[in-house]
Order: structure tokens, then C-alpha cells, then sequence
């Protein structure tokens, strides 16, 4: 902990100092005392079989002989406790909020998700809805005038020429801009409060919409950096795999299989840094830090735990892709019912009715208000779980929550 920034949840005092007033024990095992009857002199002869007291039990006798049968030369069995063979204590963990303050196993991560979002329902709830009513809104205004006269259907006429091809091209990208842009603010704004909501949930204190603001607001614009740098360093690899290929193409030979060989190593390459950058944000938000020490806090926390954090990440991603599918389809199929043929997806829409436009929108409101606060939670809580396996964070933790339950280093050596 002695390279940690500190964790700085809001409401929370700053970490620091030698850990004064944080509970944790010192590791040594008490031994039982000493065999301490009144007999200080033995005798030549065995003492009988009921006389024994069992060890720890301060040399109390055992029950005397015709009493309730006991093993030959034992008492009553000691109480648990460390050190003696067979009887272990279970370790006590701290748990104010959300979470136990231990490291944490995959369902303990999606249950400490889905507790955050049952217990603190009102503001996660509230923000949720309202980011996705706004993001909705806008991006069904957006489409339905500035983006209306748009028209991509000649990517689908195979004898369009290639002038309509181009112009239909552009217009695709033009709307799947705009929806990405809007949509892309949203995340931003919900994943920054709920952040805010979830790092409160793990102390087990409330936090409105309002406080969650106005802890949130001084980071939004670096979140929106760090975000928009993330998808930017994407596109410089693969752009930097495909151009030896694309080189030898233009100089008249067949660079195919070169093409196919930097797409994928580029690809690799993308698919590696973008989990090792991926606890950035909560890094950036909780710690209060700058984008490249935010970057370059995510690589230390994933280094050693690349495949964890990819296995849980694709999980929770497998599960809010499930929500929001079952959520959306029904909703576009009766807009499309509803609102006529239009040429349309998911995410962009061309030339779509407002009729469309209105019940595919809502659709994605529900999708959204579900599937904002897991997207969050998770990376949050699992951005925790590293610091409390690569720095114990729990200790910090148990002291920012005051708890009287003693919060104990099981950190393996050398970790």
C-alpha cells in the first residue's frame, strides 16, 4: 500500500498514515497455558482414568468416575480456536456495505451488483432512468429531423451505382455517428454517478443523485477523454496492422495475406491493452487521478490477472447484451409493425417514422436503466477486488467504515 494513490470514496476520510486505528492481528498463535492443577508433586501411581482435564481448560478436572462416559483420560474437548489439530476458527471478514472486505469470487461481484442495485434502488433507479430518458430523447430527435432525409437504401440495391453506393454510405455513417456520439455522452454520465453510488454502496452509506452529481461533475471531462482515448488507440493499432498489407496492394502485388496476418495480430494486440486498460475508469474516478496515471494505474492493478478480469468482464457483458436483447427485440418488432418498413438498426436509423423511432426509444430506455447500473457495478467491484488483492484495500476500507469487525491481511506473500 505504500504505492497506493489511496482510495478516496466520497464521504470517506483520506487514507494514509501507518494504520493507526485499523483492527488487525499480529499473526502470533497464543499457545495453551501450562498444566497449572493443585497437584505440583506427582505420584509414583497413575492418577485414575476420570481425572484428566482436557488441555486449554485452565487444569479443571474431568468428571468424576460414574458420570456421563468420556474418553479414556480426556475432559471436555477444547474450544476452537488456532493451534490445536482439527479445531480452526473461520476467519471473521468486515463487511459494512455490499461487499465482504475480502477478495472477492465471480458471484460475489454480480451479487454485490445486484445488492447495490436492490438496496440503493431509489437513486440507481433514478439515475439510470433519467440518463436514458435524456440520451433517448435526443438521439429520437436527432433522427427523426436533422438525420430524416438521410437515405442508405442503396447499400442494399446491387445495382445501385457508385455515386448513390457513396452517397448511401456517408448517410449510414452520418447517423451511426450521431446515435454513437449521443449515446456515447449517456454512458459517460451514468458509468461517472454510478460509480460514485457504487464505491458508497461498498461502506453501506446512501448516496443521493444530487451528492452523486456533484462528486461526479469535476471528472466528467476526463472520463470523456480517457473514453474517447480508449476507442482512439483501437483504430492507431489496427490502422498500423493493415498498412503493410495496403502498401504492398498499392504497389501492384498481392498483399492479401499480409493483410490477413496484421488484422489479426493487430487485433490481438487491441484485444490485450483494451483488458489491461479496462479498470481506467473507476481508477480515474475513485482515485481522483489524471488519464495517463488513470491508464497506467489499470495496467499495474491487471497485471497477473489479465484472464480474470477478461472472464469476469465478458460474463457481465454476455449478461447485460442478454437483458437488453430480450428488452429490444419485442419493442422493435412492433415499432416495425407499427411504423412500416424502414430501413433501420439497433443503434442507427435512417429514414424511420417517428412511430418507429418513439417505440424503438422506449425500448431502449428499459434496456438502458437495466443494464447501466451492472455495466458499472461490476467493473467497479471488480476494480476493488484487485486493490484489495494487490494492496489491501480492505484494511482502508474497514477503517473509512468504522467497522468493529477486525479486517485481517490474507493477502498470499509476495502479492
Amino acid at each position: 500500500m505504500n504505492d497506493t494513490p489511496g482510495w478516496t470514496p466520497p464521504g470517506a476520510a483520506p487514507s494514509g498514515g501507518d494504520g493507526e486505528g485499523a483492527p488487525r492481528p499480529d499473526g502470533s498463535t497464543d499457545r495453551p497455558a501450562p498444566h497449572t492443577g493443585p497437584a505440583s508433586k506427582w505420584s509414583k501411581d497413575q492418577p485414575p482414568a476420570g481425572g484428566w482435564s482436557a488441555p486449554g481448560t485452565g487444569g479443571q478436572p474431568g468428571p468424576p468416575q460414574g458420570g456421563a462416559p468420556q474418553h479414556p483420560g480426556w475432559g471436555t474437548p477444547p474450544p476452537p480456536g488456532p493451534g490445536w489439530g482439527g479445531w480452526q476458527a473461520q476467519p471473521q471478514f468486515a463487511k459494512p456495505g455490499v461487499i465482504p472486505l475480502r477478495p472477492l469470487g465471480v458471484g460475489e461481484i454480480l451479487d454485490g451488483t445486484v445488492t447495490m442495485m436492490r438496496t440503493y434502488w431509489r437513486t440507481v433507479l433514478g439515475i439510470s432512468l433519467t440518463v436514458a430518458v435524456v440520451t433517448q430523447l435526443t438521439l429520437v430527435l436527432v433522427q427523426g429531423t436533422l438525420l430524416k432525409d438521410l437515405d442508405s437504401s442503396a447499400l442494399d440495391d446491387p445495382g445501385a451505382s457508385a455515386d448513390e453506393i457513396g452517397e448511401s454510405l456517408v448517410a449510414a455513417l452520418t447517423g451511426g455517428g450521431a446515435a454513437l456520439a449521443v449515446t456515447l455522452l449517456g454512458t459517460i454520465v451514468a458509468t461517472a454517478l454510478l460509480t460514485t453510488v457504487t464505491s458508497r454502496a461498498v461502506l453501506g452509506r446512501p448516496v443521493s443523485i444530487r451528492e452523486a452529481w456533484i462528486d461526479a461533475r469535476p471528472r466528467l471531462l476526463r472520463l470523456l477523454g480517457l473514453t474517447l482515448l480508449l476507442m482512439l488507440i483501437p483504430m492507431l493499432i489496427m490502422a498500423v496492422g493493415l498498412a503493410p498489407g495496403f502498401l504492398i496492394g498499392l504497389s501492384g502485388n498481392d498483399g492479401l495475406v499480409v493483410t490477413v496476418f496484421g488484422m489479426l495480430a493487430a487485433l490481438v494486440v487491441v484485444v490485450w491493452l483494451m483488458f489491461r486498460l479496462w479498470l481506467a475508469s473507476p481508477a480515474l474516478m475513485l482515485e481522483k487521478q489524471g488519464i495517463r496515471k488513470a491508464m497506467g494505474r489499470s495496467m499495474k492493478l491487471v497485471r497477473g490477472s489479465w484472464w480474470r478480469v477478461l472472464g469476469i468482464t465478458l460474463l457481465a457483458g454476455l449478461i447485460t447484451n442478454i437483458v437488453a436483447f430480450l428488452v429490444l427485440i419485442p419493442f422493435t418488432i412492433v415499432a416495425a409493425i407499427a411504423g412500416g418498413d424502414v430501413d433501420s438498426g439497433l443503434l442507427t436509423t435512417t429514414g424511420a417514422s417517428w412511430t418507429f423511432l418513439i417505440v424503438t426509444g422506449i425500448g431502449s430506455v428499459i434496456a438502458s436503466t437495466l443494464t447501466f447500473p451492472v455495466s458499472a457495478g461490476v467493473t467497479v467491484l471488480l476494480y476493488i477486488d484487485q486493490r484489495i488483492r494487490r494492496e489491501g484495500l480492505d484494511l482502508e476500507l474497514a477503517r473509512a467504515a468504522d467497522t468493529t469487525t477486525p479486517a485481517t491481511d490474507h493477502r498470499p506473500p509476495g502479492s
